[in-house]
């Protein structure tokens, strides 16, 4: 559907009967013949004389429409005035690599339901941290969700050494989302480890989170007792032994507690899932801004016939339907 960006220009419409008036009065010749004989003999091309004036109608039409700037719309989309600033605070840990989670490993699964969640807040700043001996951010806070699915798609076990380092993926987060201006700061923090590495103490970490009123939902993944995990053998190739899955259950309740936030466990895809599909209610939006529109000037499509129609306006008169004087 198009829009018009000078709606304005159209009401020059209305000039166009007035111009096809004063066509059709003609002028008068400026030269005299002293004879009719030749006029008479000749054959007069009244009806291309006619499609002359028309052409130039349609010509002035079309340049109309170009000066009224013809727009398609190609987006648009609802920014919140008041959103959310959200990190995912992802372990990548070797022991994410345990298949108690299908189709996959924990990592695979948590970075598909990572991405659901990505799709739903869509008015909203989201980044992405990950942890292992040591943090780094992979995406900075961004409303270019795209472009977050497609960082978090290179996201893999070995990014990092080993180990899992919960307080410095909390403190790397919080460096994040200092300095936001959200209404609400949100971390959520996903792991199936102990913390066994990193500088700074998990809870120490909460306690930074709670002063700059950032909440932390913590979640551990894993099932109880054991999972399958692989080991690729250069002989004997992949085979899969039993690991404990070991999860500070305690420490995660606490940190969600410091900083106001929940804690949860999930030991299979769908409860992963829902907890993901629960703090998504509690976490919601409520107050819409400007919509903001994209446009694509589609002025060429109107100016490229008006150009061929001129031209061809000018070799006819010069040609086919030639008068003199």
């Amino acid at each position: 559907m198009l829009h018009f960006a000078s709606s304005y220009f159209l009401l020059l419409f209305f000039l166009l009967p007035f111009l096809y008036y004063l066509e059709k009065r003609g002028k008068k010749g400026a030269v005299r013949f002293p004879s009719l004989k030749f006029i008479k003999e000749s054959k007069p091309k009244k009806t291309g004389f006619f499609f002359l004036k028309l052409l130039r109608l349609t010509i002035l039409s079309l340049l109309l429409l170009c000066l009224a700037r013809p727009q398609k719309e190609t987006g648009s989309r609802q920014i919140a005035k008041e959103g959310i600033d959200i990190v995912l605070c992802l372990d990548i840990s070797g022991s994410m690599k345990a298949e108690d989670f299908q189709p996959k490993n924990r990592l695979y699964v948590a970075k598909q339901v990572s991405k659901e969640f990505i799709r739903r807040r869509q008015d909203d700043r989201l980044g992405l941290v990950v942890f292992s001996k040591q943090s780094f951010t992979q995406c900075p806070l961004t409303l270019d969700h795209r472009l977050l699915i497609q960082f978090l798609d290179r996201v893999k076990i070995g990014m990092i050494e080993d180990g899992t380092a919960i307080g410095m993926g909390i403190a790397n987060s919080i460096n994040r989302l200092r300095h936001s201006k959200a209404k609400s700061k949100v971390i959520i923090l996903l792991t199936d480890g102990v913390n066994n590495a990193g500088k700074i103490d998990p809870l120490t970490a909460a306690k930074m989170a709670k002063s700059f009123n950032i909440k932390i939902y913590t979640i551990g993944i894993g099932k109880e007792g054991t999972a399958p995990y692989p080991v690729d053998d250069p002989i004997f190739g992949r085979h899969y032994v039993r690991i404990k899955t070991e999860i500070d259950e305690n420490l995660l309740k606490e940190i969600a507690r410091i900083s106001g936030g929940l804690y949860f466990r999930a030991t299979d895809a769908y409860a992963l899932n829902q907890i993901y599909a629960q703090i998504d209610k509690m976490e919601k939006t409520k107050i819409k801004g400007m919509k903001y529109v994209s446009y694509q000037e589609m002025f060429m499509v109107f100016l490229f016939p008006a150009f061929f129609l001129l031209l061809g306006r000018i070799f006819l008169e010069n040609t086919y339907f030639r008068k003199i004087p």
